[in-house]
């Protein structure tokens, strides 16, 4: 009973001793726009937080969503050594947030880096809506925006976001087929004409003084800073002659996705987020997948990734894990003895233990049911089994002497008393620097 009222965690986030920072301005913002939002938060960082030791920006990338685009931008903070700080990693993100939250500039969105490197860009939770039938882009943020919308009322999410954006400014270009036709252009030499000058085109590799150059065409700056530009450039039609490329299309201002991802084939939006305080990724998992239940229409679905896949895959097989375990320990036991029933004697003491420990457990609210706490539960039941093992081995022999079985067993427990104790006191004195301890890893 006290194991499913305990919430259940995985691997919980720890005081690295640093956190990532993404920052997003407007859609369209550009590069040098984006270096001025990232030079004043830099010193902002830098006045309000003493706890901050270094600062590393990198603008045109948020690693959040590991987006290339000029309205974004990258903080890595390194934290000064836990014993020059009294806040923690926690508490910092908190405050930096808060700090930011009305910065009509740009959005910025502070994060711990994930306790497995390579499980995700950031800690906490991961997850994935998927688009099962083709539609509208639009339709498909706005489903998100509802589940977003919905997942941040529960007081399970601390923080439910995503870097989702369709609303990003672009010029559509659309070529006049039958102009092209009637002036004898080739369609294909509209295209490779746009595309060199405008974007850039491969042309060939020649070496010189030892070393290789790469040739690539491409118009010169000042010549593709707006699309107007494109009335300037020609193209040569099948008698030879120059043909004004703005004569053959037209363009327009629409709104699009920059970025749109897949998973497993279908086109997905991630959701990335953290549990509220007291409350544990268990907790939050379950919450967000009742909010998907009751808000993603039809032909909409999620999937987890990272760190929350992982969690959700080994939360299924824990207890066959430990059912296994004592099934092995059984068998071991029984083959020692040659018997099958003194090894219930043994495993009899495994209970005990058990229960002292999720009731520590539940006495510990900022504690949760994490792998952790299931790596020290197996090291209670090697503890409590080896005690047992220690009073039922001399307790046997006193029984094969031919001595009662009752006055066997208080023999025994008379003799191994103090062996058991200072083991016992062993192991308690020898975790004590883990309850006391502070930095990285600390309870």
């Amino acid at each position: 009973g006290l194991f499913s009222i305990k919430p259940q965690g995985f691997i919980p986030n720890e005081d690295a001793g640093l956190f990532l920072m993404g920052v997003t301005l407007p859609e369209g913002a550009s590069a040098a726009r984006t270096d001025v939002f990232i030079k004043k938060i830099t010193d902002t960082i830098q006045k309000k937080f003493p706890e901050v030791e270094n600062i590393t920006s990198i603008g045109g990338i948020n690693i959040l969503n590991r987006s290339f685009k000029s309205n974004a931008g990258t903080f890595f903070v390194q934290l000064k050594n836990w014993d020059s700080r009294e806040k923690d990693v926690a508490t910092i993100l908190r405050e930096v947030q808060q700090t930011f939250a009305g910065s009509k500039e740009g959005s910025i969105i502070a994060v711990t880096p994930p306790p497995i490197p390579g499980l995700g860009s950031s800690g906490g939770f991961s997850l994935q809506i998927q688009e099962q039938q083709a539609g509208d882009i639009k339709e498909f943020e706005a489903a998100v925006g509802k589940f977003l919308g919905a997942a941040n009322q529960r007081p399970e999410i601390g923080m439910a976001y995503t870097l989702f954006n369709s609303r990003t400014p672009n010029y559509q270009v659309v070529v006049n087929r039958d102009q092209v036709k009637k002036m004898g252009v080739s369609i294909g030499a509209v295209y490779s004409t746009i595309s060199s000058y405008l974007g850039s085109s491969y042309v060939n590799d020649f070496t010189r003084y030892g070393r290789n150059f790469r040739v690539v065409t491409q118009a010169d700056t000042t010549y593709r800073t707006h699309i107007e530009d494109l009335k300037t450039l020609y193209v040569i039609n099948e008698a030879g002659t120059s043909v004004p490329l703005g004569a053959m299309l037209d363009y327009k201002m629409v709104e699009n996705a920059s970025i749109i991802n897949h998973f497993n084939l279908f086109r997905s939006i991630e959701i990335s987020g953290s549990a509220a305080p007291g409350y544990s990724s268990g907790d939050a998992t379950k919450a967000l997948e009742e909010v998907a239940a009751q808000t993603l229409p039809q032909g909409y679905t999620y999937n987890w990734s990272g760190l929350s896949l992982e969690e959700k895959e080994a939360g299924d097989s824990t207890i066959y894990i430990f059912a296994l375990c004592i099934v092995f320990v059984f068998l071991l036991l029984a083959a020692l003895y040659e018997s099958w029933s003194v090894p219930f004697s043994i495993l009899f003491a495994v209970p005990l233990g058990i229960f002292g420990a999720i009731l520590a457990l539940t006495f510990l609210p900022k504690l949760d049911n994490n792998i952790y706490a299931q790596i020290g539960l197996v090291t209670l039941i090697g503890l409590s089994a080896k005690n047992a093992i220690l009073i039922v081995e001399f307790a046997k022999e006193r029984v094969d002497w031919g001595m009662g079985l009752l006055a066997a067993t208080m023999d025994a427990v008379k003799l191994r008393l103090r062996p058991i104790i200072m083991t016992s006191l062993a192991f308690c004195l020898g975790v004590v620097p883990l309850i006391i301890s502070s930095g990285a890893g600390a309870v």
